[in-house]
């Protein structure tokens, strides 16, 4: 259990490295901060004096605290620290990540740069805990794959603290819009038209969509499907629709297919396309519970072309995703970044920008026309 002036320290430090406060800037009386964390003045100066003492803030006689500019401690340290590379993604060891960071990992080895993964679980309250500590530690650079990418993001000021103090970052399968960043995505909207056009040529008219709709990837995958649907003159089914999010992904989807397999044969879907590999694993129990079979009663696409597409004796229809190749390029663009920041010079001096996979569709036996 945090004690009441760690509390306060923390706070402040936060709203440091979140930019609230600015170099040079008055912060808060002891009075209001008295008021707002419900504490005696005793906590308040006692976390004061150790921010004081760790150089974050400083005093004025007669005139307050402020905010102490920490620049020009940051440029001293960089001249001899080790080469850090930050990479933050939502997951470390699950799926198709540990692929995506050994691409990024093993070429900064190379490049003699030393890595540090974070992980942030699609945790938001996470995410802002590493940008606290990557902005307070000695980091050359950020790799950044978006925490819940298709929702409004709390943290956007560490990003814009991250850039007031020159460290580049690039993001990763997903960007945040507002910020506009350089990014390496997979085109997730062709991949979801992909993924249906498959289907509907295969003669599928009746088909389930699952997407995740806390990802920009989700949204766009959904917006793939519902293009295949209209360019092949398929009215779309509102209920064919099933969105969930970070926090229902092990019970929403399992429940809804589990609902409209109950349907009368005629009204039961045929075909499902899923947002992800993972997920058409996860239908795959449902499926055999109705005691249905792949693909002759149902057929099934998942997206990613991971490991988990050919563990199963149900061999999956895919979409292949970069994995490791695009970890690689996210590497070697924060390199670039990285090198133009400190004034060394690259071997091209093209212009960084923005890279977009495109996605193919990996044919297996999870997918054959409808019996009727």
């Amino acid at each position: 259990m945090q004690t009441k002036y760690s509390i306060v320290k923390q706070a402040l430090k936060s709203k440091i490295l979140d930019g609230t406060f600015q170099p040079h800037q008055k912060i808060s009386s002891e009075s209001e901060l008295m008021k707002q964390f419900g504490v005696s003045r005793h906590t308040v100066r006692l976390a004061i004096g150790e921010l004081v003492n760790q150089g974050w803030l400083y005093r004025e006689q007669g005139a307050g605290t402020f905010c102490a500019d920490r620049s020009k401690e940051k440029q001293s340290k960089r001249i001899n620290h080790q080469k850090n590379i930050a990479i933050m993604t939502t997951y470390i060891s699950d799926y198709i990540f540990p692929s995506i960071i050994r691409g990024a990992e093993s070429y900064l080895s190379q490049q003699g740069y030393h890595v540090s993964l974070f992980s942030t679980n699609n945790d938001h309250d996470n995410e802002r805990r590493f940008l606290e500590k990557i902005l307070t530690q000695q980091f050359d650079g950020l790799i950044v794959e978006p925490t819940k990418s298709a929702v409004s993001n709390p943290n956007i000021n560490y990003y814009l603290n991250l850039e007031r103090q020159n460290i580049p970052y690039i993001m990763m399968n997903a960007f945040y819009d507002e910020l506009e960043p350089l990014s390496i995505t997979l085109n997730d909207e062709h991949g979801g038209f992909l993924q249906t056009e498959h289907l509907i040529e295969l003669g599928h008219t009746n088909i389930l969509g699952f997407f995740k709709n806390d990802e920009g990837q989700g949204l766009k995958r959904m917006k793939g499907y519902l293009k295949a649907h209209r360019k092949h003159g398929l009215n779309i089914n509102p209920n064919h629709i099933i969105l969930y999010n970070t926090e229902g992904k092990y019970h929403h989807p399992q429940a809804e297919l589990e609902r409209l397999l109950a349907l009368p044969e005629k009204e039961r879907p045929t075909g499902l396309v899923c947002y992800n590999d993972e997920l058409a694993i996860a239908l795959l129990d449902i499926v055999r519970k109705k005691g249905l079979a792949i693909p002759e009663d149902l057929s099934i696409i998942g997206f990613d072309d991971s490991f988990l597409a050919e563990v199963s004796e149900v061999k999956l229809t895919t979409v292949k995703h970069p994995q490791s190749a695009l970890g690689k390029v996210a590497a070697k663009m924060i390199l670039s970044l990285v090198k133009d920041q400190s004034g060394m010079q690259r071997k091209k001096q093209e212009p960084v920008e923005s890279v977009v996979f495109d996605p193919v569709l990996v044919k297996r036996s999870s997918t054959a026309k409808p019996r009727h």
